[in-house]
């Protein structure tokens, strides 16, 4: 079972490293790279969130051809999974056998329109620390700031220029619903997401805020190593306490 990783807004592959010390043996963990940071540093940023789930679906349609594979995809990443996925069935591939969406609420919620990723760094950097996943030294370090800004003022411009499209066709696959027990997503934009699809859907609660992912390593593997050993389709209801 391959297991694909898409990060945050800002972040890397190298999020989901340690996650290989707590998997199960027969998942193999695949981190997503964008472009614009890690190893494709030098790439030109996506224009749109659409373009990036094309470059993430060329990264990886050779792997889902003979293997079944699982979806996690945090904030961001679970707006990038979720278009992954129907642009995956509407070419009429081998569907994943589970979708993690982690730290995001359904895509139907209405968004307030933002434009965050115009305002000057400062600003924008403040904006983003409110968030509390980004340390305050490093608005001191300028030198990394430089590094990073772009990177996260790109990921925020697909972000808040992404248009949600109503589908009649829901996820044909078991999903799992991840959040931080101190972020902002209530349970009613969690439960929201019961509303794409039509098989099995579970939803997760941890200790943190939006960052949750950062600090619960273990806690989620074990249940990533649980949902992809499980043979039979998962019911219908919600999970607190992890």
């Amino acid at each position: 079972m391959i297991l694909f990783c898409l990060p945050y807004a800002g972040g890397s592959e190298s999020i989901y490293y340690k996650w290989k010390n707590h998997l199960h043996t027969s998942i193999q963990v695949v981190p997503i790279e964008l472009k614009g940071r890690g190893k494709r540093f030098n790439e030109f940023f996506y224009e749109s969130l659409e373009e990036a789930v094309d470059d993430i679906f060329e990264n990886i349609k050779d792997k889902i051809v003979d293997d079944d594979f699982a979806i996690y995809g945090h904030s961001m990443g679970s707006l990038l999974a979720y278009e992954l996925y129907y642009k995956i069935s509407k070419l009429n591939l081998r569907k994943p056998k589970h979708i993690f969406f982690s730290g995001y609420k359904a895509p139907s919620i209405i968004r307030e329109r933002e434009n965050t990723y115009n305002l000057p760094d400062y600003d924008f950097m403040k904006k983003i620390m409110e968030l509390g996943g980004t340390p305050e030294e490093l608005m001191n370090n300028q030198e990394l700031l430089q590094i990073l800004l772009p990177i996260i003022r790109s990921d925020f411009k697909i972000l808040e220029t992404y248009n949600y499209k109503e589908r009649e066709d829901k996820i044909q696959c078991d999903v799992s619903i991840l959040n931080g027990k101190q972020d902002s997503i209530n349970l009613e934009e969690l439960l929201a997401w019961k509303h794409h699809v039509c098989r099995g859907f579970k939803v997760y609660n941890f200790d943190g805020n939006h960052f949750f992912i950062n600090s619960n390593a273990e806690n989620i593997t074990s249940i990533i190593n649980t949902t992809l050993a499980e043979k039979d389709h998962i019911k219908s209801e919600v999970c607190y306490g992890a």
